[in-house]
């Protein structure tokens, strides 16, 4: 089980960390260097639009690697989505810029990020279900969230990353500075693929191989034949996909260019909420092995909406330590307390036959709506009125979706998911 864990721990991290590092990669540089002809603001904006076409990609991961993962297995889709996203990352620190190379620039750019997504998609369901599936009956949340941990360890090691690369002189940051996140990702891959080689199929999917009851199209199985059971995952997952990219990467901008503030401050808040997150994660995923998900994904709901209406006038504080500490103490209150018990809460939805397919599905699909969209719902909505209240509007409409999605679904702590 040790070496279960580790090794989908190891290979979330590696693949969360290509797709992170986009979008710090986004709010930095991207507008300077592939749109540059145009103004700050809608470079920005395009910036992240290019940024969100890896999240609209990431559902068709879910749709190809979720179907033959419930069909050929989880080990073989999770080295295959690997290579795809190490392949897509590296090259893109290959990558001229627009003054080299005009719009083939942002073009390649586009096409590159659309190969993270597609891995990123067919990722996740199948590490999560790696260790659910092998995990003793009882303690399925805690090692699930052991697997989510990997997000933060990735936001931290990619923060870290660029946060090192800000002491460079502004023109060498952006001639080669940006290049090397990207570029050293080839050698974690290695590592992560090493290991995850020697990992074994999981018990509940030999159980269904060997009875001969594996899905035909499990992806229609799931949208047909348990929609309402989709759409429950979905808004599972709409709130704290938000929060999460709307203070890891939003924030930057907001930070940077709204209240004026040097990059490293709001780099070393977004590093600090990621290491808290390594404890309050796994606290969140053992809670909801005690008293089960359903009451954890309500309080969290409900925080999320408390949140809202707060965190925007602590940042404009401009406090360092009071924008550090909003920053993390936000970040696992709103993120951490959903995520952490997810990576149990939502394969368990459905059954082994379909569970690759179902659980990718409602988190891609959620991550596409929300994750990609919500930087530039609020770049959008803080040039359109210039305040940040709308913003805050958009964070609490989303936690309510979650709050009745979490309302009408089962407990599913007890559930013996080997069986269903």
């Amino acid at each position: 089980m040790r070496r279960i864990v580790w090794a989908s721990v190891l290979g979330t991290v590696v693949e969360w960390y290509d797709f992170l590092i986009y979008g710090t990669a986004a709010a930095l540089v991207f507008n300077k260097l592939f749109f540059p002809t145009l103004d700050p603001v809608a470079g920005t904006l395009a910036a992240f639009a290019s940024y969100a076409v890896g999240f609209a990609a990431r559902p068709l991961g879910g749709v190809v690697f979720g179907h033959f993962g419930d069909r050929v297995g989880r080990k073989a889709m999770l080295t295959l989505t690997m290579l795809i996203m190490g392949v897509g990352t590296f090259l893109i620190g290959c990558l001229p810029t627009y003054a080299e190379i005009g719009l083939w620039a942002p073009a390649l750019l586009v096409f590159l990020r659309l190969l993270q997504g597609i891995g990123v998609g067919g990722e996740w369901g199948g590490a999560v279900l790696m260790v659910i599936e092998h995990a003793p009956d009882g303690r399925r949340g805690l090692y699930g969230s052991l697997v989510q941990v990997g997000f933060p360890a990735a936001v931290a090691a990619s923060t870290a990353t660029f946060l090192a690369l800000t002491s460079l002189p502004e023109a060498d940051f952006l001639s080669w500075g940006w290049r090397v996140p990207f570029l050293s990702s080839a050698l974690l891959i290695a590592v992560a693929l090493f290991v995850r080689l020697r990992l074994v199929e999981t018990p509940a999917f030999a159980r269904v191989k060997e009875e001969r009851a594996v899905a035909r199209m499990p992806f229609l199985d799931v949208i047909l034949g348990q929609p309402r059971t989709f759409l429950i995952a979905v808004g599972l997952k709409v709130s704290e996909v938000a929060w999460v990219y709307l203070l890891t990467v939003f924030s930057i901008v907001y930070a940077t260019g709204t209240l004026g503030l040097p990059k490293r401050l709001i780099l070393d808040a977004i590093l600090w909420a990621a290491v808290l997150e390594f404890a309050t994660m796994p606290f969140f995923g053992w809670l909801s092995d005690r008293i089960g998900r359903r009451p954890i994904y309500i309080a969290g709901a409900v925080i999320s909406a408390a949140c809202a209406l707060v965190v925007f006038r602590l940042l404009d504080t401009r406090d360092p330590l009071i924008i550090t500490a909003t920053i993390a103490v936000v970040m696992s209150l709103t993120h951490a307390s959903m995520f952490g018990p997810q990576g149990a809460f939502m394969p368990e939805l459905f059954g082994t036959r379909v569970r690759y397919s179902g659980a990718s599905l409602g988190c891609q699909v959620a991550a596409a709506i929300s994750g990609g969209l919500s930087p530039i719902v609020a770049t959008s909505l803080l040039a359109w009125t210039g305040a940040t209240w709308p913003i805050s509007l958009f964070m609490i409409g989303l936690a309510a979706v979650t709050l009745v999605a979490t309302l009408a679904a089962v407990e599913t702590r007890d559930l013996d998911i080997a069986r269903r």
